[in-house]
């Protein structure tokens, strides 16, 4: 038989979607699943968006710039400079997802065997994307005592090697929902511009900042224009994550040089999900006023009913939507997947990520889990009241 690659063998699973066999075994059992695990909202897409599309009078759905539409980068650079992110047009390639902006970001930064330092825990598929660019993560843990905020700086320097190329950052965090501040951000500047690094902010939940607290982007910091990169997508923004749009934005050149020739050997992005996203700039204000309120108060809910569960913490996020608790258990993804295979309260069960997956550290994160709170109200409270007495049962049976 032939061989597969070590590059193949070395990618690692998604720890969000490799419980999805389990949770496909309980629905077959008849179990109802209510799914904290994975960030898709159930915000209704902006008609704007949806409208654009169905009422398209295309009668060839042909390529489109390898950067993308001129007309939505034009568009789009237009949003961010409302954002107080200097950008043009030529500073930004649509990008299929920010998956692929950050392949592309990976791929035009670093060789085989360089480095990118990480704050963690973080997005779990950034190992995967550095596995497949043959890049090594170097991780710094924040702590779940203080919030996840920003480790010191000086833990980063340890860290910085000939072969470190840049430090990645998602702001706000996920799974932690961490909004860094201006006073951090700063920090890193700083830090980048000394050592001659990249900074790249995956910033897809910007917008998705709380009780006045404002969202700072990398692209917003003076003095380091050249090692700047910023990653964003509409997947959560308009909750449409099934989009799969995305882009990558840098002042620097010879970055965008070199990411626009893997953009041209994936020839484009989607047509009809540029056409979605576009209009999906329309979207008034008032739509992202009632989803903050709207997360808000599943945020305060969640965390409340959390806190009245016997040995559970968690920690308060700022941003995004997404907490990382802390449970009375040893081994968050065996819990996991116990609550799919073994257990239901009343025919009903909840499907969590295990945070382990998140770090990069080994043996780190073991008894937490992410939970996002894309549910309603109501139906968060359910699932929480489930977590509690799944807990006793499985805690009791140990």
């Amino acid at each position: 038989m032939p061989a597969i690659s070590s590059k193949g063998l070395a990618m690692p699973e998604s720890p969000i979607r490799k419980l999805v066999p389990y949770a496909e075994k309980a629905t077959e059992q008849g179990k109802k699943i209510y799914y904290l695990n994975i960030g898709q909202p159930d915000i209704k897409t902006p008609n704007c968006a949806l409208d654009a599309v169905k009422n398209n009078d295309l009668e060839i759905v042909s390529y489109s710039h390898s950067a993308g539409f001129a007309s939505y980068r034009n568009k789009l650079a237009a949003y961010y400079q409302k954002q107080d992110i200097p950008v043009n047009a030529e500073d930004i390639i649509i990008t299929t997802g920010g998956s692929e902006a950050l392949l592309f970001t990976m791929g035009s930064i670093a060789d085989m065997g360089d480095e990118v330092i990480i704050p963690e825990p973080f997005y779990a598929n950034y190992n995967g994307f550095a596995t497949s660019s043959g890049v090594t993560v170097v991780p710094v843990t924040a702590s779940f005592d203080d919030g996840f905020a920003l480790p010191p700086v000086s833990e980063f320097e340890k860290r910085i090697t000939s072969k470190t190329k840049a430090i990645i950052i998602c702001n706000p965090g996920n799974p932690t929902g961490y909004l860094y501040t201006q006073e951090e951000m700063q920090q890193l500047a700083a830090l980048v511009k000394k050592h001659d690094l990249f900074l790249v902010a995956d910033e897809v939940y910007r917008e998705f900042a709380y009780e006045g607290k404002k969202h700072y982007s990398v692209l917003s910091q003076e003095g380091i224009e050249e090692n700047a990169i910023m990653i964003d997508s509409v997947s959560k923004r308009y909750s449409m994550c099934g989009a799969r749009i995305g882009c990558v934005v840098s002042k620097n050149k010879e970055f965008m040089t070199a990411a626009m020739k893997f953009a041209q050997a994936r020839l484009s992005p989607p047509t009809f999900a540029q056409i979605a996203s576009e209009a999906a700039l329309d979207t008034p204000q008032s739509y992202f006023d009632d989803v903050i309120e709207e997360y808000v108060d599943r945020r305060n809910t969640l965390i409340a009913a959390l806190e009245e569960i016997e040995g559970v913490k968690v920690a308060t996020p700022n941003g995004a939507f997404y907490c990382i608790a802390e449970l009375p258990v040893k081994d968050s993804e065996d819990f996991a997947k116990w609550l799919l295979e073994s257990y239901d309260y009343k025919g009903e069960t909840v499907m969590i990520a295990p945070a382990s997956g998140f770090y990069s550290t080994p043996n780190s994160g073991l008894n937490q889990v992410r939970i996002a709170y894309v549910l309603k109200k109501e139906n968060l409270l359910t699932a929480v009241n489930i977590l509690k007495e799944a807990l006793k049962a499985y805690n009791h049976g140990k």
